[in-house]
């Protein structure tokens, strides 16, 4: 019931998703509330769609969004930590920044400097994102999603927002035991489709993977050429 999900503000967004049972935590709830999208997304905010922000790069939908806040949620305690990678507009890093306060820190990797520039900018437009800013909360930076954030962790989640052509083992490597990421992956049979995977490291270190649902995302791949 996505497509029913929109709304004439954040507000209306957010009650929307949570009455179509696409938020059913009110933590998730609260931290998207938090975040007027109106500073992320270039046109028709509370739109539940996901819209271009340049460099072939997009924002998802909200119920997407809210989606990836469900799943990791059992993982984003008041002093996580945690990788967004792909962080784009640095939408989904402030909500994730808003379910891990007040101790906690995201780090949002991207392998576009001028997104990392954009998501810098946008996070800015309010004040309770300069103090995640400031206070060192949030960061942004610059590199190859594949390879994760090394500096940054080990991370209790990791949240993956463009759709990686296999499970990149280092990213298993950074994750805390136990921990979990969502991640898009393409199907090898059928590269065009992809699905949202789900990988626990658990207490003792195994790994446990489950296939969700499928799902459109741009590729994780290199930057684009100028």
């Amino acid at each position: 019931m996505a497509w029913r999900s929109s709304g004439s503000s954040n507000a209306a967004l957010i009650a929307n998703l949570a009455a179509n049972g696409l938020i059913t935590s009110e933590r998730v709830k609260a931290a998207m509330l938090g975040v007027d999208r109106a500073h992320y997304a270039p046109a028709q905010p509370y739109q539940d769609s996901p819209q271009g922000i340049g460099w072939e790069a997009t924002i998802s939908a909200p119920h997407m969004h809210a989606s990836a806040c469900e799943s990791l949620l059992p993982f984003l305690h008041p002093a996580a930590t945690v990788l967004d990678i792909g962080s784009g507009s640095g939408y989904l890093t402030h909500v994730l920044a808003n379910l891990v306060a007040p101790n906690g820190r995201v780090v949002g990797v991207d392998h576009i400097e001028a997104l990392v520039q954009l998501a810098r900018g946008n996070m800015g437009r309010s004040e309770e994102g300069r103090g995640l800013l400031g206070g060192g909360r949030v960061s942004f930076v610059k590199g190859d999603g594949r390879k994760g954030w090394v500096e940054g962790g080990p991370y209790d989640a990791i949240h993956v927002g463009a759709a990686a052509a296999s499970m990149h083992d280092t990213l298993i490597e950074q994750l805390k035991a136990p921990g979990r990421i969502f991640i898009p992956i393409s199907d090898p049979s059928h590269p065009s489709m992809q699905n949202i995977h789900v990988i626990d490291k658990k207490a003792d270190g195994s790994i446990e993977r489950k296939k969700l649902y499928a799902v459109s995302y741009v590729p994780l791949t290199d930057a684009p050429r100028d």
